[in-house]
């Protein structure tokens, strides 16, 4: 035998007969105050207007229903989410690496990747790596890393100080507000 699942009364919106409230305030479509009244006579105003009664706020004294097209307004919070949600952006840590005996040029390339990183919103992580023997030399990585801190100023600000992490030493940079 199959179940039948039944939504719950609650989770339905308050729209028309679901409004269960011996008395309501009623706000019309362009916004006047219709004053208190029961929900069946709120209920015939809006069937008039061949719109529907839609509870807006149940927490007030008395409850405030608005007399609206249910389907639009539902329409138009949906594409209030949709908007918030396209402009979200989460920030990512994107990682720069190199060795601390890195040439010019290939340091400039590395600053403006962080660079790039930074202006689109995103965390950069610095990272220099060692081999062998290299770790003995963790100031000049550490140097390193605090001239391209230095270098990213304008796009970010230093999150995490540069500190070892087993063979490597890193940094986290993250964009300016």
């Amino acid at each position: 035998m199959p179940v039948i699942e039944k939504k719950r009364t609650r989770d339905l919106p308050q729209i028309n007969e679901r409004i269960r409230f011996p008395k309501i305030r009623v706000i019309d479509t362009d916004g006047a105050q219709l004053g208190i009244m029961p929900p069946q006579e709120a209920l015939q105003l809006a069937e008039e207007k061949e719109l529907d009664l839609v509870l807006i706020s149940d927490k007030a004294d008395p409850p405030v229903c608005r007399i609206m097209d249910y389907g639009k307004y539902k329409f138009e919070q949906e594409k209030k989410a949709r908007e918030a949600r396209k402009k979200q952006h989460t920030a990512d840590v994107k990682e720069v690496k190199m060795r601390y005996k890195i040439e010019e040029h290939d340091y400039n390339v590395r600053v403006k990747q962080a660079e790039r990183f930074l202006k689109d919103g995103d965390k950069v992580k610095a990272t220099v790596m060692f081999r062998g023997r290299e770790i003995q030399h963790s100031d000049l990585a550490e140097d390193l890393l605090k001239r391209m801190a230095t270098d990213l100023e304008p796009f970010g600000e230093l999150q995490q100080a540069p500190k070892k992490e087993g063979r490597n030493m890193m940094m986290l940079i993250s964009p300016k507000k």
